[in-house]
């Protein structure tokens, strides 16, 4: 016979447990998207997810600057040729280059990567070179024979600099699950050279192209803002301390806050402009006025595209396309596993560097002004550690410190360019080996990382690849 007192026992415990059940069911709240989060760039945000979807004009733009944009697309985007040319907007390249228009770093408006083979040209990785010290205005001083960046190209008339040769030895890292992952460290080798040796003391910081996208929002957001998120004694202690940059304003002759460039070395987006196109195609404009020039050549009785070689009109018209380029909207943002992705996120405090949402401030382009943006960046600079230092100090930055990148855009990259490499210098093959190679202020982030299930590790992943 059934013990009565025993039964009335075990339905006493189905009731609670029926009810915990149903209490649990009505207390739960399903993750959600925020209002407007596929809204990365604002009113600036294009839905187009195709292999152009960092390439189209931000879709509030007046008619005005919509030429302008289009006149700034034809130079960025065509090839600049050696002077004397027929084609007098576009002559000047060289003599010495690295690629011969924007778009052969920046193809498609999109990011560069490493040579696959040894001599491949205008993949988007250069080489930055200096020598210890700073100059009058704080900047590096450049390596006596080769300058401050190394370029691989040449107009006819002039020898090259030398070749690039990169290996890569792996690194296994192991999960706390017992998984492992192998990342590949590079090693960077200057052949051929022909002017001589490199300083024995040479600094050598190799720095990828970034694709375009939100530029202009970027150079809208207000001191005031970047600053807020400054932490440069971690007063917090959460072992993150965002540093500002300091950095030499050309045009106004002061020091400015930096915001572009892997180490945050350019103030504005005109100026960064101006440095590309000389260090990178050796186009003189009024802000870099120099020709970049090897020793034992007389460049000046070299043709040049005139002086400067790209006017001040055209100038601000790349400067514009450049700022005015859409961000491609979210995708799958409000779907479950995005949504956990992001929650993951924020509990292994990505978002102390990677902050999710700004605003814009007053600008000179109407369309970027007041925008809600979603960046993932403070536009600051961290230490990242010794696995990913360059030991170049550049104006306030240290060896070991860098930018936060920004992360909108990151899951169309293979989308547009065909690859998915990332990092300063491209050594990260995906988003996984990105985040193994943080270290310095991103450890207890890439420790916490490393902690999580592999169901987990695919959601934080996912949910970055939807920016």
């Amino acid at each position: 016979m059934i013990n009565l007192s025993f039964s009335k026992f075990l339905v006493l415990i189905l009731v609670l447990v029926l009810i915990s059940c149903q209490n649990d069911d009505e207390n739960y709240e399903p993750l959600v998207a925020e209002e407007n989060e596929e809204l990365s760039g604002g009113e600036t945000t294009s839905f187009d997810f195709s292999q152009n979807a960092f390439g189209f004009q931000a879709p509030n733009l007046d008619e005005e600057n919509g030429l302008f944009f289009f006149t700034g697309n034809s130079l960025f985007n065509q090839n600049w040729v050696t002077a004397p040319a027929s084609t007098t907007a576009r002559d000047g390249l060289g003599p010495l280059f690295n690629a011969r228009s924007c778009s052969g770093c920046h193809f498609k408006d999109g990011r560069g990567r490493a040579p696959e083979y040894d001599d491949e040209k205008s993949t988007g990785l250069l080489f930055r070179l200096s020598v210890p010290g700073t100059d009058l205005y704080g900047g590096n001083l450049p390596d006596p024979n080769y300058g401050g960046q190394f370029q691989d190209d040449v107009i006819q008339t002039v020898v090259v600099e030398g070749n690039i040769r990169i290996t890569y030895e792996p690194l296994v890292v192991t999960y706390a699950d017992g998984s492992t992952v192998s990342l590949q460290k590079p090693d960077y080798y200057f052949t051929d050279l022909n002017y001589g040796a490199m300083a024995s003391n040479v600094q050598v910081s190799p720095r990828i192209a970034n694709q375009m996208i939100g530029l202009g929002l970027l150079d809208a957001v207000p001191e005031s803002t970047i600053l807020s998120y400054a932490d440069e004694n971690d007063s917090d202690g959460d072992g993150v301390s965002g540093k500002p940059n300091y950095v030499y304003d050309i045009a106004s002759g002061t020091k400015k806050l930096g915001r572009f460039g892997w180490k945050c070395n350019q103030p504005n987006l005109r100026q960064q402009i101006a440095g590309a196109f000389s260090g990178d195609l050796g186009i003189t404009s009024s802000l870099f006025p120099d020709e970049n020039c090897p020793p034992g050549v007389d460049c000046a009785s070299l043709a040049n595209g005139g002086s400067p070689e790209i006017n001040d009109e055209n100038l601000d018209k790349v400067t514009l396309y450049s700022a005015t380029l859409a961000v491609p909207a979210r995708r799958d943002f409000d779907e479950s596993n995005i949504l956990e992705g992001k929650q993951i996120f924020e509990r292994i405090n990505c978002i102390a560097c990677h902050i999710p949402k700004m605003q814009t401030g007053s600008y000179n382009i109407p369309a970027l002004e007041n925008q809600t943006i979603r960046p993932y960046t403070d536009l600051l600079l961290h230490d990242m550690g010794e696995g990913l230092a360059d030991h170049t100090p550049d104006f306030d930055a240290t060896g070991t410190e860098w930018r936060t990148p920004p992360l909108w855009g990151i899951g169309l990259i293979e989308t547009v360019n065909g690859h998915t490499n990332l990092l300063h210098d491209g050594r990260a093959r995906n988003v996984e080996e990105a985040i193994l190679w943080h270290g310095g202020e991103a450890t207890n982030s890439k420790e916490a990382f490393m902690e999580l299930s592999s169901n987990d590790r695919i959601k934080l992943i996912d949910f970055i690849n939807s920016l």
